[in-house]
């Protein structure tokens, strides 16, 4: 399966997968309590909801936060953009992160903010021109490899600091995004 999609970006989280950094709505995180020693509820993960994100779109990011330990990455920051590699060893989780990639780079493209609310702000100029991303997503034997580029430097440096985030949510799940959100509270 290969795609072009012109005009659109991010992949929030792995490749996609978030993507997600601070506490937009309030949300309360501090009365939760999850198993994962983050504050987060693990079984439910309300952080994940958005205000136009679907059911499905919340249940992806949950899949892929319960099993990040299947998931690995790779990045290289080009010049103009990024080039990720995200696979997962689980069947499962490879298919909903298939589905975000692709999902989120088309809202990106329909500059439709799900708004999640633990999505990080860097994810903001992506929504908000979305029309001067080039994003290319290629799934192969090798996992979902996704090449985005734009000649908005304001961009690019976005897309390089998202890419970061979103590896550090591959390599430490919850906890990535507990820090993120302790460090912003914290400037």
């Amino acid at each position: 399966m290969r795609r072009l999609i012109s005009a659109t970006a991010m992949i929030a989280i792995m490749s996609a997968v978030p993507v997600f950094a601070q506490m937009k709505h309030g949300g309360g995180h501090g009365h939760m309590h999850g198993a994962d020693g983050t504050g987060h509820d693990m079984a439910t993960m309300p952080g994940l909801r958005g205000d136009s994100a679907t059911a499905e779109e919340s249940a992806e990011l949950a899949l892929m936060f319960r099993k990040f330990k299947t998931m690995s990455r790779e990045v290289e920051n080009l010049p103009n953009g990024i080039r990720t590699v995200t696979r997962s060893s689980d069947p499962e989780v490879m298919d909903a992160l298939v589905s975000h990639t692709v999902g989120m780079i088309d809202r990106v493209g329909q500059q439709d903010d799900p708004k999640i609310r633990i999505q990080s702000p860097t994810l903001d100029i992506f929504f908000a021109r979305g029309d001067r991303i080039l994003s290319e997503v290629d799934v192969t034997e090798e996992g979902v490899i996704v090449i985005q580029t734009s000649d908005d430097p304001e961009v690019v440096d976005a897309l390089h600091v998202h890419a970061a985030e979103v590896s550090a949510m591959v390599e430490q799940g919850m906890h990535a995004v507990h820090q993120m959100m302790m460090q912003r509270a914290g400037n």
